[in-house]
């Protein structure tokens, strides 16, 4: 797919530039932080996914807190 973008000409022969010192392209740094973009969107459902499992898993602890004096407790 082609995007076409507005973009301020400083703006792009800044971004330009700080490619090149990351030795890709203007329009390979702008595909790369799209596949970012999009895979952060997943992440964050995937995040949570994650915690609503948790928070209904039957292996929740149910209010018990560690006691430090309780694990020292010698036999």
């Amino acid at each position: 797919m082609n995007i076409t973008l507005s973009v301020d000409e400083q703006v792009a022969e800044k971004a330009r530039t700080a490619a090149a010192a990351m030795g890709k392209s203007l329009n390979q740094a702008v595909r790369d932080y799209l596949v970012q973009l999009a895979g952060a969107q997943q992440l964050q459902a995937d995040l949570d996914a994650f915690e609503a499992s948790a928070l209904n898993s039957p292996g929740r602890l149910q209010g018990w807190r560690f006691d430090r004096e309780e694990a020292n407790r010698r036999a």
